[in-house]
């Protein structure tokens, strides 16, 4: 957890962009809308124009074919009446029906050759008359379309033998020919106003209707955008952890039921994560800084925090040392908090003793930030006397144990760990008085790892103690034969590693079964005490002493030299043999046997060197007693042969 800025929920600071780059949904839905109309406006007045425009040219087609036809019914007449001469004004007359600006009748090769090249005008005048009497198949073309729009129609008379009178009655030549053609041409004007009127007025009654769609789904969006803004700036605020915000109510159809539903899921998560909060700030025991209010935020990190705690207590239950256990808080501190310098000390209460056993995140022996003094008197620890949080940033110097090494801008906190009612550990963090807010914040986390590893701590003290006493003889408080089974790979390694020897000293009371049968047993307790106090005082610290079993007692020497077994061996002796031990009535003086092997030297095998220092062992009482007899192989080989 980073103690210079808080956590915070993905979005909750993109609040304020949603209003600069989102178009309002009405103005959204009003201007897809206006797009949509003008889209359909245009392309139904484009459609309409094309449809106009090609009905115009089926309908002037089928105009100048009914005149083409009308000319050639007139002309066929009039050659069976003789009349033909007259033709010119009546075509001429033609000329004057309304939009038909001219009509003009053209020979073809077969009539030319039989009656003559006939008029003038009948000459032809165009490659198109020359194409259609040639082809037979009729010509239909607008020749303008800007100013006066004209349509020109060129159709071919084919000789045909059906009615009375018939095209073969005058002219001499087969059914199917070409006799000529007429050519019309007509102006569209007319059509056209009628078609842009048409349309015009299609256009503006569809542009209204549009219009009046576009107003009227505008109104009916109005709510739901002003809905839709006001739930976006109520998330916004709940991204923040305001759920104040209420959504008013518009209307009374599904945007109205969702205005509700929405202030009751925001009221429903106000309650919820307040009770949340309140409790889990119990049971940190946290209050949150005032001027905070992002009620969300500090829910996820006090939750976010009791998460990682269990998941620290899951892992140093499975550790197997207490230093383990200190490590691994020592790790939290550093790498989720972020803080350097700290320390964590364990109090011997049996002893009045204050160990450090991390120090600036490094495992390690020296007191840095405290005195010394309270190294060998714990209660100079103010926090283990009291048991009290000590808080050296809100009331400076409280605490006279203190030593910052002449950095006066460097403050602390004490933290107590309680273990059975009483202070077992104390974890101290040093920082700067700048930081003194900040660490304010983190404390109530950091003592959720404290409350958890606690017990944890606890267990693994109880375990040690326990296991220590298994190791260790209750009434002379030596190490017993248990501890030295499993010490034993340890020491032979050791002397492997080093090449060294180590001498072994099997030591067994004189007589001591006398002791028991004349002074009883409280009195042979007392001799086996008084031996023990003198085994340990006679030997070096590094050397062991240990209760073997009954009256025996082991003790290795390490790092022996030549002899040096046997001269602790006769000190030993010596020692025991001038203790008086002191019974109600009476002083006793023991003696002691002492038999001596060397590891790896008499042998390779530890063991095997246990076996033969209780022989040399044997041999010092079957000599008569109260003396020390070194291994020598002979009385391996006459052990044997016994």
């Amino acid at each position: 957890m980073d103690n210079n800025e808080a956590p915070r929920p993905n979005g909750a600071g993109d609040a304020h962009t949603w209003g600069s780059y989102t178009v309002q949904l009405n103005t959204k839905t009003t201007l897809f809308s206006a797009i949509m109309a003008t889209s359909m406006l245009v392309v139904l007045i484009a459609v309409s124009l094309f449809s106009f425009r090609q009905f115009s040219l089926i309908s002037a087609e089928a105009h100048t074919r009914t005149a083409a036809e009308i000319v050639r019914v007139h002309l066929t007449e009039s050659m069976v009446a003789g009349t033909i001469s007259r033709r010119e004004s009546f075509l001429n007359r033609l000329a004057d029906v309304q939009d038909l600006l001219s009509a003009r009748v053209v020979r073809g090769p077969e009539v030319a050759a039989q009656f003559g090249g006939g008029l003038k005008q009948e000459a032809l005048h165009d490659s198109i008359e020359q194409e259609v009497l040639q082809s037979g198949r009729p010509y239909f073309n607008l020749v303008d379309e800007t100013s006066e729009p004209t349509f020109r129609a060129t159709i071919p008379f084919i000789a045909e033998s059906r009615g009375d009178p018939n095209c073969v009655s005058c002219h001499t030549v087969p059914v199917g020919t070409v006799l000529g053609a007429v050519t019309l041409t007509m102006s569209m004007s007319h059509l056209k106003e009628t078609a842009l009127l048409t349309v015009a007025t299609m256009a503006l009654v569809i542009g209204i209707f549009s219009l009046i769609s576009v107003l009227f789904l505008r109104r009916l969006t109005r709510p739901l955008s002003r809905t839709a803004g006001e739930v976006r700036e109520a998330v916004a605020a709940a991204l923040e952890g305001n759920f104040d915000s209420r959504i008013e109510r518009h209307t009374n159809d599904e945007v109205g039921e969702i205005a509700d539903r929405f202030n009751q899921l925001t009221a429903h998560l106000r309650e919820g994560l307040g009770k949340i909060s309140h409790q889990v700030a119990q049971l940190i025991r946290w209050t949150p800084p005032s001027g905070h209010t992002n009620q969300l935020v500090h829910t996820i990190e006090m939750v976010g925090g009791l998460i990682e705690a269990a998941h620290f207590k899951q892992s140093i239950e499975e550790d197997e040392t207490k230093r383990e256990v200190y490590c691994r808080l020592a790790r939290v501190i550093r790498e989720e908090f972020n803080i350097e310098r700290f320390s964590l000390y364990e109090v011997a209460a049996s002893k009045n003793r204050i160990t450090p056993v991390v120090v600036d995140a490094e495992p390690q022996e020296n007191c840095r930030w405290c005195s010394p003094q309270i190294l060998v008197r714990a209660d100079a620890c103010r926090a283990k006397r009291t048991g009290h949080v000590i808080d050296g940033a809100e009331t400076p110097q409280i605490c006279n144990s203190f030593e910052p090494s002449g950095e006066e801008s460097l403050t602390h906190i004490c933290l107590p760990v309680l273990q059975s009612g009483s202070v077992g550990s104390v974890v101290q963090l040093v920082f700067p008085q700048t930081e003194r807010e900040q660490m304010a914040t983190l404390v109530p986390f950091i003592q959720i790892y404290l409350r958890e590893a606690a017990p944890v701590l606890e267990a693994k003290r109880l375990m040690d103690t326990l296991r220590e006493s298994t190791l260790r003889d209750p009434m002379t408080g030596l190490h017993n034969r248990r501890f030295l089974e499993e010490y034993v790979e340890t020491l032979v390694a050791s002397v492997h590693r080093r090449k060294s020897v180590v001498s072994i000293l099997m030591v067994d009371v004189d007589f001591f079964k006398k002791v028991n049968d004349t002074y009883g047993h409280d009195a042979g307790d007392s001799v086996l005490k008084a031996v023990a106090k003198t085994l340990r005082q006679t030997v070096r610290a590094s050397d062991m002493v240990i209760r073997y079993g009954g009256e025996e007692f082991m003790v290795i020497c390490l790092d022996a030299v030549e002899n040096a077994g046997d001269q602790v061996a006769e000190k030993l002796r010596t020692a025991v043999e001038q203790t008086k031990v002191q019974l109600p009535g009476a002083t006793l003086q023991k003696t002691v046997s002492v038999g001596i092997a060397d590891f790896p030297t008499d042998s390779e095998t530890f063991w095997q060197a246990v076996k033969f220092a209780d022989v040399a062992l044997y041999r010092a009482k079957e000599s008569g007693r109260n003396r020390v007899v070194h291994f020598a192989t002979e009385m391996w080989q006459d052990e044997q042969n016994y």
